[in-house]
C-alpha cells in the first residue's frame, strides 16, 4: 500500500506526532483530497486537548482544509478528480432529522460531524472527507489563501465588512494594531487596553454588529454596551470562559447576542468567491507539516500574523 505522512494526536493532552499512514481509500460518498495546504486553527485544541467528546485517537486535526480531489468514492457523481476543493469546520450531517430536513445542517440532531474531530482532517498529505461537504476552489486564490478562509476570522472579517459597504470600526488590543486595522481598510480604531470600547462606540452612534473573533469572554463582554438600538453581538471566537451579561443591556434596546458555529460547504465556497472578486486576501505564516507543532504553538501564543498555515503537500 502507498504511504503518506500525517501528523497525529494519539491521546488527549499528547504531543503531535508526525507519522507514516497508508493512504486511505474514499469509501461510498465520499472523496479523497490530495492536501495542498491547511489552516491551523485556535479549535484545533478541542482535538489536541481532548475537549470535544467522542473523540476517538489516534486523531489527525485540521479543519481549514484546501487541496485537489484525487480519487472518488461510489456514488459521488458531482465532484471530478482534479478539481480544486476546500473542507471546514462543518464535516458532515445525518441528512434526515428536522433540522437537516429543514436545510439547516449546522444545527444536525442526529449526526453532526467535525472535521479533524470526528474523522481524520489535513494535517496530512491525504484525507478523506465525505462529498457534500467541499467547497470548489476559484482559480483565483492559491491553496495557502484558500484554507484559511475556510475558518479563518479576525483581519479577514474586516476586509469583508469594508467590501460588503459598511462603516468598520477595529477593536483590538495595543495601538501597534492600528495601522494595520487601517490599512485593511477600517475606518475607526479602538485600542481596548487604553480605551472604554463600548463607550468609544457609542460616540460613533452604536454599532449595527459587532462580530466577536477573539476567544476570550471578557474581552465580548467588554463591547456589549457599544450595540446601538437593535444591535446585535455574533460570537464567532470559541471562547471557554462564561460570558456575562446584565439583563438590561439587553432589554432596554431591543439588543441581542447570537452564535454561528460555522459555515456549510456552500457557505465556504460563496466566501471563497466572494474573496477572489473583490480582493480580500489573508496574512499567513507558512510552516510544513513536519514543523505543526511549531505552527501550533505560534498560534496558540497569539503572536501569529495572522493566520498559520501547514504546506503538506509542499
Amino acid at each position: 500500500m502507498a504511504k503518506m505522512r500525517a501528523v497525529q494526536v494519539s491521546r488527549p493532552k499528547g504531543p503531535f506526532e508526525l507519522v507514516e499512514r497508508e493512504i486511505p481509500e474514499p469509501g461510498a460518498g465520499s472523496i479523497r483530497i490530495k492536501v495542498q495546504a491547511c489552516g491551523i486553527c485556535h479549535s484545533d485544541m478541542y482535538t489536541k486537548e481532548g475537549l470535544y467528546p467522542g473523540i476517538q485517537y489516534p486523531r489527525v486535526p485540521g479543519h481549514e482544509v484546501a487541496g485537489v480531489i484525487d480519487a472518488l468514492g461510489s456514488g459521488v457523481a458531482q465532484w471530478k478528480v482534479g478539481q480544486r476543493v476546500g473542507v471546514g469546520w462543518h464535516g458532515g450531517h445525518c441528512g434526515y432529522c428536522d433540522s437537516c430536513r429543514r436545510g439547516d445542517f449546522l444545527t444536525c440532531q442526529v449526526a453532526p460531524r467535525v472535521t479533524g474531530i470526528s474523522y481524520d482532517g489535513g494535517y496530512a498529505e491525504y484525507m478523506i472527507a465525505p462529498a457534500a461537504v467541499a467547497a470548489l476552489i476559484p482559480d483565483e486564490l492559491s491553496p495557502v489563501e484558500a484554507g484559511p478562509w475556510i475558518g479563518g476570522l479576525g483581519h479577514l472579517g474586516i476586509q469583508y465588512a469594508v467590501k460588503m459597504g459598511f462603516r468598520t470600526v477595529g477593536i483590538a488590543r495595543g495601538k501597534d494594531k492600528e495601522p494595520l486595522a487601517k490599512k485593511l481598510g477600517a475606518r475607526h480604531y479602538i485600542d481596548s487596553q487604553g480605551q472604554d470600547p463600548a463607550a468609544e462606540l457609542m460616540k460613533l452612534g452604536g454599532a449595527k454588529v459587532i462580530l466577536a473573533t477573539v476567544t476570550d469572554a471578557k474581552a465580548m463582554g467588554a463591547v456589549l454596551g457599544g450595540l446601538g438600538i437593535g444591535g446585535k453581538l455574533i460570537i464567532l471566537g470559541a471562547a471557554a470562559e462564561t460570558l456575562e451579561v446584565p439583563p438590561l443591556a439587553l432589554l432596554g434596546g431591543r439588543r441581542s447576542i447570537v452564535g454561528w458555529p460555522s459555515g456549510t460547504s456552500i457557505d465556504s465556497q460563496d466566501t471563497l468567491s466572494f474573496s477572489a472578486l473583490s480582493g480580500v486576501r489573508s496574512m499567513n505564516e507558512v510552516f510544513p507539516l513536519e514543523r505543526a507543532a511549531e505552527g501550533y504553538e505560534r498560534m496558540m501564543s497569539g503572536k501569529a500574523k495572522f493566520r498559520v498555515v501547514l504546506t503538506p503537500g509542499a
